[in-house]
């Protein structure tokens, strides 16, 4: 595996807000779902709901085909990057957001390829010794 260069530690931040952002402004409007149509998260009505016209239907359509090349691509990525935890962030793209589930792990990538590159100059620097 070809070492990973060293990334901007500031685009690990970046990721993580948008996280915070990806799952606060879903979760407003899912509050406003259920305060709209009763208390409960009605599944079968929200999807009804997104697919009512072709507005929505076209947003639905492009989050179902984007968010679902992006999870493959997540999973192959943190296996070849040999990353922990993938499973709450596919956990989190169902019970959150996927516009939560994405950015939180774009930021996990970033810090393990900082990790990767700190342990690749660690391990150049011991061999030189």
């Amino acid at each position: 595996m070809a070492l990973p260069k060293a990334q901007t530690p500031w685009l690990s931040w970046l990721y993580l807000a948008l996280a915070i952002a990806g799952g606060v402004l879903p979760w407003m409007a899912n509050l406003a779902f259920m305060r709209d149509y009763g208390s409960s998260f009605d599944l079968s009505l929200f999807v009804s709901l997104a697919n009512a016209n072709a507005a929505s239907q076209s947003l639905s359509r492009d989050l179902l085909v984007g968010a679902s090349a992006v999870t493959i691509w997540m999973v192959v990525e943190s296996r070849r990057l040999q990353m922990r935890h993938l499973w709450l962030v596919l956990l989190s793209s169902v019970t959150i957001a996927f516009a939560f589930a994405a950015p939180l792990f774009l930021c996990l990538r970033e810090r393990r390829l900082a990790e990767l590159a700190r342990e690749a100059i660690a391990s150049g620097a011991s061999e030189l010794a």
